[in-house]
């Protein structure tokens, strides 16, 4: 039977140490259930609520641009040249005294098959013998009010020219101390329809001063 001297009881005690020591060395500490435990994050910042997108626009629209054609009067497209017809004057009934052509009624009809506007008053030019840029236009006054003439296919509108009247027998003579002018044919023009030249249905035109007085288009034929 052998017995433990004190020094290696000693010996023995201080090797056992060591051995728990280096078992303890490099441990990860753990938690209730074993398992190692693990630094919890920081709690995450709560993000910015998005911000509401812009609603869309709505895309543009183009209208169509209404078509060209003669101004509407009344509901009723005024009248072109295509649509009336000016006739030949005759003597008014009511003319200033004199020997000369004193004033004369023009007809203006609408040969076609709408209904169709004339508004305003006529140029006048003496007519230059065929060849337009010789007319010689007349210092016109308007008479009256200019008001819408609306005229069925068929139907007349009129206008009365009233000129300064030559006086005297033979070639006659003017007040002023011109010389009297006389001209086969005159240019009438109509608003919005054109140009159109007319001759006296029973002689040839005779005026002083180059001056007439008109009146707008009526519905009925002056006297």
């Amino acid at each position: 039977m052998h017995h433990t001297t004190g020094v290696g009881r000693t010996a023995a005690v201080l090797a056992a140490a060591l051995t728990v020591t280096a078992l303890m060395t490099g441990c990860t500490p753990t938690g209730e259930d074993g398992a190692a435990a693990v630094p919890s994050s920081p709690a995450s910042a709560p993000s910015a609520p998005a911000k509401p997108s812009a609603p869309a626009k709505p895309s543009a629209t183009h209208e169509a641009s209404p078509p060209a054609g003669p101004t509407p009067v009344g509901g009723t497209k005024a009248c072109t040249t295509g649509q009336v017809k000016v006739s030949d004057a005759h003597q008014a009934d009511v003319r200033p005294p004199g020997t000369g052509t004193g004033a004369v009624v023009v007809p203006v009809t609408n040969t076609s098959t709408h209904p169709c506007t004339l508004q305003g008053f006529p140029t006048v030019a003496g007519a230059g013998n065929g060849s337009p840029d010789r007319n010689l236009p007349l210092a016109t006054t308007h008479s009256g009010p200019a008001t819408a003439v609306t005229l069925a296919p068929g139907a007349r509108g009129w206008t009365k020219l009233t000129f300064v009247n030559v006086q005297g027998e033979a070639d006659g003579y003017c007040v002023s101390g011109a010389t009297p002018a006389t001209f086969p044919t005159l240019v009438l023009g109509v608003p919005g329809a054109g140009s159109h030249q007319i001759a006296m249905d029973d002689g040839i035109f005779a005026e002083c001063d180059n001056k007439v007085t008109v009146t707008a288009f009526s519905s009925a034929e002056p006297s």
